[in-house]
This record gives C-alpha cells, structure tokens and sequence, in this order.
C-alpha cells in the first residue's frame, strides 16, 4: 500500500509546475499584447505623419520638391 507521504510531493511538484506554465503563458499574452499596441501606436504615428508632409507639401510645393 503506497504512503500519503510519497504523493504529496509528487503533487506538490505537479501544482508548481502548473502554476510556472499558466504564468508562462499569461506572460506570452502580456507581451503580445503590448506588441500589438504598440505596432498600432507606430501605424497612427506614421499615418500621421505622411497626413502632415501632404499638408506641408499642398501648401509650400517648391520646399517639398527634392533638390
């Protein structure tokens, strides 16, 4: 007949790797998260951007022209 003793660790050891895996992967999501944050945050910035230097260019067309 096998002791309590010897499965407390093994489900010890089981529930901490668990809990290192859920964490793990709740890390990936973070991350993710903020990637795709700030991918959209560069894209608004570009745009914005170009929108400026057609504006300046509408405006002032011998400054735009490359020399």
């Amino acid at each position: 007949m096998p002791s309590a003793s010897g499965r407390t660790p093994r489900i010890c050891a089981l529930a901490v790797c668990g809990l290192l895996l859920a964490g793990s992967q709740a890390g990936c999501t973070t991350t993710q998260e903020t990637a795709a944050r700030k991918q959209a945050e560069s894209k608004r910035f570009l745009e914005a951007r170009e929108a400026r230097r057609e504006r300046k260019a509408k405006t002032n067309p011998a400054r735009s022209q490359p020399q």
